[in-house]
């Protein structure tokens, strides 16, 4: 009897780290939506020049994965490296495959593998540092 409750448990446990995951990528897309929205507004009274686009889209990414990360780990939980990098490859791949399909434009490849690369690496360090700190 004790062994199905152990059983039970640990299918519990992999079902709600899916659930952690995909509530992290929701809020990270919610991030992005506000801060596009926010920035699309002030752009037509600030005027930004075309690199201060580029670095606002940057920070948008690595803020938006930050914030997902954080729903996803939380304080002081295990696995922060792992599912840190999972929200950061997950939010990089949606973010690169709907630029494609919405922008009808075809970046380099490399520039594809450079921000997977920045959305696992991003991902990932926050996990652990947010798996390191107390509850």
């Amino acid at each position: 009897m004790s062994l199905t409750r152990v059983r039970r448990h640990r299918s519990g446990v992999k079902s709600n780290q899916w659930l952690q995951l995909l509530r992290g990528l929701g809020a990270a897309a919610l991030v992005t939506l506000a801060g596009v929205v926010i920035f699309a507004l002030l752009m037509q009274w600030i005027k930004p020049s075309e690199g201060a686009v580029r670095v606002f889209n940057q920070v948008l990414k690595l803020v938006s994965i930050a914030v997902g990360v954080w729903i996803a780990v939380g304080r002081g939980n295990q696995g922060g490296l792992l599912r840190g990098a999972a929200v950061g490859l997950g939010y990089m791949l949606i973010g690169v495959m709907l630029y494609a399909l919405l922008s009808g434009q075809q970046a380099p490849f490399t520039s594809y593998l450079a921000d997977l690369g920045m959305g696992i690496a991003g991902g990932g360090i926050v996990g652990m540092i947010l798996s390191n700190l107390s509850p």
